[in-house]
Formats: C-alpha cells, sequence, structure tokens
C-alpha cells in the first residue's frame, strides 16, 4: 500500500471513528450527576461562565496547545497498563515501534524509524533521559541496551518526537526524546506531612510472570521528603501464539529507588534533591545475540547488566519572581555489562570463543547542567525563556569491537516560546555543542578529534478562538562523532546531520456536543532527511515522511475513546547510488481503544491494534490485528480506600505475529492481575 493510499485510509478510518464517538457522545452525556471530587469550572468559547460541571476525560490528554509531537504517559497510565519495560509502556504512542518490547532483555525503542534495531541496541538518534541523565550505551553490537529499568519506578514518561522539541536535551536527536521522572514521595502524600505505604503485586499467566514494587513515602515536615522503592519483576520463557517457546525471553529485573529532598529559604524556594537508582539483569548459558532467539554462529554467554544513575540537584524557584526558575543539577549514569563466553557453545568459534562475545562493556556518563527558565514581556510580547548551559564527559572501557575512550562536550541552548499576540506563538530554539573524542587505536596510537556544531530550528502555532489550531515547523541537528568510530578518521571528522520540516493542525475543545463532553485530535505531518551518514554500513542518505494522528473523545457519564495512527514511508540512498527502502521502517499501525467508566468504582476498555503488510524491499512483513481487554476497579471506601484491582487479556484471540522490525514472535494470549494498595 502506498503512503498517500495509507494516508487517505488512515484519515477516513479517524474521521469515521469521531463520527461515531460523537453519535455515542450525544447519546450517553445525558443527566450526567457532579461529583464534589470531578467537579471543574469553565468558560465557553466567548468567555461565558457555564457554571460549575463534570468534563469527561479520556485515558490520556492529547497536547493540542503545542507545535511539538509530544505524548506524556501519567503515573495512573503507568500502572494500568502492567508492562514488564519502559519500551513496552510507550508502544501505545504513535511513531514509536518496538524492538522485542515484552521482554528487559533484547529489546528497545524506535522512534520515527530511528534508534534501535536489530543489530544495534541504538543509534544515537533517539535520546534517553530519566531525570535529566543521559541513559544508555553507543552502537554495541547485538547487545540491546537503551533501558534496563522498571516501568514502576516513575511517575511520568514523556515522548517528543522528531527534533524540534530536542535542542534542550541535547543534540543529533533526529527520531525523538524519551524522558523519565522518577516518583517523589510529595506525590504520593498529596503534599501532606505524613508517611505511607504503597505496594503493588501482579502476575501474568505467559509465562509465570511476577512483579511485586514497594514504596515508602514520608514527609516528617513541609521541608524535608524522603522516598524508597524496591521493585522486583519476573518472567519464564513466553509463548507465542502457536504455543511455541519464544527463546531467549526469560528475565529477572531487580531494582531500586531512593530519593530525597530538602526545602528551604522563603516559601520554601529553595530546594536540594538526590535520588539514586539501580537495576540489575543475569543471564546465564544466554545467547550472545540478545536480539535473537538462539546462540547462533556466535554461542551463549554468562552476562551481568547493571545500570545506575545518580542524581544530585539545586533548585531555585521563588514565588512571585517569573524571571528565575533556576536549577543546577549534577547527573551520572554508569552501564556495566560483563560476560563471559560458554565453551562448546558455538560450533563455528574458536576456542574461547570470538573475542567480541567475552568483551564487558563499561558506560560512565556524567553531565552538569546550568537552566534557567523566565517569563516576561518586552511590550506587549510575552516571552517564556529557557537557557542553559551543559558539560558532558563520557568514559568508556576500551572492549572488542567497542573501541574505549573520552568525550567530553560543551553546549549552551535557549529556547524561547514568544507569544506575538492572542493565539499566534512563534517558538525558536539552538543549541551550540563542541566535542572532544581521544581514545587508543588498535595499533597503540594516541588520537583526538575536535567537532563543534550550531544547530536549531523553530516552530510555529496559530489557535482560533474555537480551538481550531495550525502549526508548523523546521529544524536541523548534528549528531557529533562517537567513540564507536575512533578507528575511522573520515567519520570521526563527519558530524551527521538531519533535517526537519513538519505541518499540522489540531483542535480541542470542551462542549462539543453537550456542555461536559471533551474532544481533541492533532494530525502532524514530517519530512525527515539524514545526511552524512556514519551509522549505518553502506548507506548515504536517509529520506523519512509520516503522518502521526491522535484523537479522543469523552463523556461526564464515564464513555471515552483513543484513537491514533502512525504511517510512514522512507527511502535510503547506498553508497552505490542505489535507491531503495529503508531497512528500519517501522509498519503503519491504527490503535483504537473504548471504554467506559462508572464513576471511580469501575473502568472497563477494549484496545485494538492493527498493523498493515510492510514490504521492505521485496521482504514482507505480515500485518496483525490483536485484541486486549482491560478493567479496573476502586471501591474508594474504608480499607479500601486506596485499594485498586487491575485485570487483563492482552492478545485475546492467541494470535500469532511478529511486528515489523522485531527480531522475534511476538508473545500469545497473556492475561494479567494487579493490585496497589496505600496505607
Amino acid at each position: 500500500m502506498t503512503f498517500k493510499s495509507s494516508f487517505m485510509a488512515a484519515m477516513r478510518v479517524s474521521v469515521a471513528a469521531c463520527a461515531l464517538l460523537s453519535v455515542q457522545g450525544v447519546a450517553m452525556a445525558q443527566d450526567a450527576e457532579p461529583s464534589a471530587e470531578e467537579r471543574d469550572e469553565v468558560e465557553a468559547a466567548d468567555g461565558e461562565f457555564l457554571g460549575t460541571i463534570d468534563i469527561g476525560e479520556s485515558t490520556r490528554a492529547i497536547r493540542t496547545d503545542t507545535a511539538t509531537a509530544i505524548t506524556v504517559i501519567d503515573r495512573s497510565e503507568i500502572e494500568d497498563r502492567q508492562a514488564n519495560t519502559i519500551a513496552e509502556l510507550l508502544d501505545s504512542v504513535p511513531g514509536v515501534t518496538l524492538i522485542n518490547g515484552s521482554t528487559p532483555i533484547g529489546s528497545g525503542i524506535n522512534i520515527r524509524g530511528f534508534g534501535a534495531n536489530g543489530t544495534y541496541g541504538t543509534d544515537q538518534k533517539v535520546l534517553i533521559l530519566i531525570d535529566g541523565a543521559t541513559s544508555g550505551s553507543e552502537e554495541l553490537y547485538r547487545i540491546g541496551t537503551q533501558l534496563f529499568t522498571d516501568p514502576l519506578l516513575y511517575k511520568r514518561a514523556e515522548v517528543i518526537r522528531g527534533t524540534v522539541g530536542s535542542f534542550e536535551y541535547g543534540s543529533g536527536v533526529v527520531g525523538g526524546v524519551v524522558r523519565l521522572e522518577s516518583s517523589d514521595a510529595y506525590d504520593y502524600l498529596g503534599g501532606q506531612t505524613g508517611i505511607t505505604l504503597n505496594q503493588n503485586l501482579s502476575g501474568y499467566s505467559n509465562r509465570n510472570g511476577f512483579s511485586t514494587s514497594t514504596t515508602i513515602a514520608a514527609m516528617p515536615s513541609e521541608h524535608f521528603e524522603f522516598l524508597a522503592n524496591y521493585s522486583y519483576r519476573e518472567g519464564g520463557t513466553q509463548k507465542d501464539g502457536h504455543g511455541d517457546r519464544i527463546e531467549n525471553s526469560e528475565f529477572s529485573l531487580p531494582s531500586y529507588l531512593v530519593k530525597g529532598a530538602i526545602h528551604f529559604g522563603a516559601d520554601n524556594a529553595h530546594t536540594i534533591e538526590a535520588s539514586y537508582s539501580q537495576t540489575e539483569t543475569t543471564e546465564r548459558d544466554k545467547p550472545y545475540d540478545s536480539f535473537g532467539t538462539s546462540g547462533g554462529a556466535f554461542g551463549n554467554v554468562d552476562r551481568d547488566t547493571t545500570s545506575k544513575t545518580l542524581i544530585l540537584g539545586y533548585f531555585y524557584n521563588p514565588i512571585g519572581n517569573d524571571a528565575i526558575d533556576l536549577s543546577l543539577v549534577y547527573t551520572f549514569a554508569d552501564q556495566d555489562i560483563d560476560q563471559e563466553y560458554i565453551e562448546g557453545s558455538s560450533p563455528f568459534a574458536p576456542p574461547g570463543g570470538f573475542p567480541v562475545v567475552s568483551a564487558d562493556q563499561s558506560y560512565e556518563t556524567s553531565k552538569i547542567t546550568l537552566k534557567n527558565a523566565a517569563r516576561f514581556q518586552t511590550g506587549s510580547i510575552r516571552h517564556h525563556l529557557r537557557a542553559g548551559l551543559e558539560y558532558i564527559n563520557k568514559d568508556r572501557l576500551d572492549a572488542e569491537s567497542a573501541p574505549g575512550g573520552n568525550d567530553k562536550r560543551m553546549a549552551a541552548f535557549a529556547v524561547d516560546e514568544i507569544s506575538l499576540f492572542r493565539g499566534f506563538t512563534i517558538t525558536p530554539a539552538a543549541r551550540w555543542e563542541t566535542s572532544t573524542v581521544k581514545g587508543t587505536l588498535d595499533d597503540g596510537t594516541r588520537v583526538s578529534y575536535t567537532n563543534e556544531a550550531l544547530m536549531g530550528g523553530i516552530s510555529a502555532r496559530y489557535e482560533l478562538p474555537f480551538g481550531l489550531a495550525a502549526f508548523g515547523s523546521w529544524a536541523r541537528t548534528k549528531s557529533l562523532p562517537i567513540l564507536d568510530d575512533l578507528e575511522n578518521e573520515i567519520y570521526m571528522m563527519q558530524p551527521e546531520k538531519g533535517e526537519t520540516w513538519e505541518a499540522g493542525a489540531s483542535f480541542g475543545r470542551i462542549g462539543i456536543f453537550t456542555p461536559d463532553d471533551q474532544f481533541a485530535i492533532k494530525v502532524n505531518y514530517y519530512d525527515t532527511d539524514l545526511t552524512d551518514n556514519t551509522s549505518y554500513s553502506g548507506v548515504l542518505e536517509i529520506y523519512l515522511q509520516g503522518v502521526e494522528i491522535e484523537a479522543s473523545y469523552a463523556t461526564a457519564s464515564g464513555f471515552y475513546a483513543d484513537f491514533n495512527g502512525n504511517i510512514v514511508d522512507g527511502k535510503r540512498l547506498l553508497t552505490d547510488g542505489v535507491i531503495n527502502d529503508w531497512t528500519n521502517l517501522p509498519a503503519n499501525t491504527y490503535q483504537l481503544a473504548i471504554g467506559k467508566r462508572f464513576g471511580k468504582l469501575v473502568d472497563v476498555r477494549w484496545e485494538g491494534v492493527l498493523a498493515e503488510d510492510l514490504n521492505t524491499n521485496g521482504e514482507i512483513a505480515e500485518g496483525y490485528d490483536v485484541h486486549n481487554l482491560r478493567a479496573s476497579f476502586s471501591p474508594n471506601v474504608g480499607l479500601f480506600k486506596n485499594f485498586t484491582l487491575r485485570l487483563s487479556v492482552e492478545n485475546i484471540f492467541d494470535s500469532y505475529y511478529t511486528p515489523a522490525l522485531a527480531t522475534r514472535p511476538a508473545p500469545g494470549r497473556n492475561f494479567k492481575g494487579a493490585i496497589s494498595l496505600q496505607f
């Protein structure tokens, strides 16, 4: 199916879905009785006060207020999805494609055709941040290492797709940014002093999966808060839709988080915060190729992976002074991979195995970020300016097929959201970055390379008074050379260049058919070119274009629906001049969820995912449709005031399929159950 026909089909589906939701909304939004907890005050488009009424809520808010393609998953959805991995948590975001996302080992995140693939855990085009710390490794061969961490450590996951929203966080971002924010004691206690215990327990049938997450949060006074969490997650060898074992899918994942903060000064304007988190995985006699299902030519290894993150920060945000919202944050991310070849596990390997198989890997990334956010006016023009300086130091252990060395970077960035007049906002952004990469070549020669780059972009958005907005953006970024390319002098002097154009429209409004329903839709088109490529063998340039659609409708009576679609097409220019399909292209996918809330007691939802066939240079990845059911029960009375029971069935019809870009079949039918209780 061509890009044009896929786009038209998606638009017909979304229009039909919206029409269905509209009719359903008119039928269901009558006689909604407001509750004290769910009331809100709203105004009509002309400013007339409508009174205090209920407003329908969908599962996830659509960011129609910005030109940036951004999706946020909050704590409630994190718990509701019962995901084993961060990748699996994000699979409902348009533009995000998973590489074996149901297990932490051999999985990764691909955004708009960039990021993880079946050969490397990352291509440096997707940035992963944990509380501001840059996480993950560089191009480790056959090892997926983007995110070894437990989803229940976090209160918020944010996905920024594309380049234009990335300059505040890093360079070389072509696919997008994933930002994770760990939980705070303040959130568990609702800002009140005291101590609380939160317990999550879950299990699933495919195959004997189990997880527990225990959190203690304390605020002895308004000046001090502390949180400690221990999470443990494990799963056996999963089965696919045919009932066959999915080899190399067994895992265990212990994690913990310790976090504290001190608030002081007038109105507690000063905050000193510290956190430390650690996650470990242990593999015994497992394939070296963590993406595969068998040892193959490489054989098997015993492998231990440890990921550590340390955050120390000072924050100053005085009340009544919009010009100061200052932060000085030090982050340290460390990932160690210790592995040893299992003798005789490969008939092709020499005694002791291939050198790369027994190579230990170590990455340490330190970063200091000084940033201020200021709101001010110049005449009638309003500004929201975020500007900062950043120092990054990356040390990497020398290993076979992974040259060690040091990468030091300095950066300065500024993003100014400018409101010129009512409804019209323009946001220029810029980042300057310089890098010095030093290391030792295989022949013992010490080398050093210095590069610098100025990159940036601009977005514009205009909103009419009734909620309809149009937006567009242009962004250009550069990916400075990395330690992996230390042996290639040409690559070390050739930053990759990414350029993206985007355009789209959004509509969001309360009171479409009744005073208390809510509808939102956002459609975003993008066109991306990557030139001077050094990340993919035999490829000079990559050209991508795609459309992302998000829509939601909800009524105060509890009915809601969410729809999103991702349509993408891409080509590559090879070094021999041939142009053919981009091999990391994801399939076109469409997702629809329809649910009903019965007050705060019960929430029931059906989810459907449809993926089209994908033909990449003659290789066919078959399409599929998968259906899930989810339900939650929250009594909200007495001892059960903070109790929630969640039940779900994923892949209801036990379908057999292998998603495009994945290297293993997807799990078959899976019954899941979880309870959460806060004391």
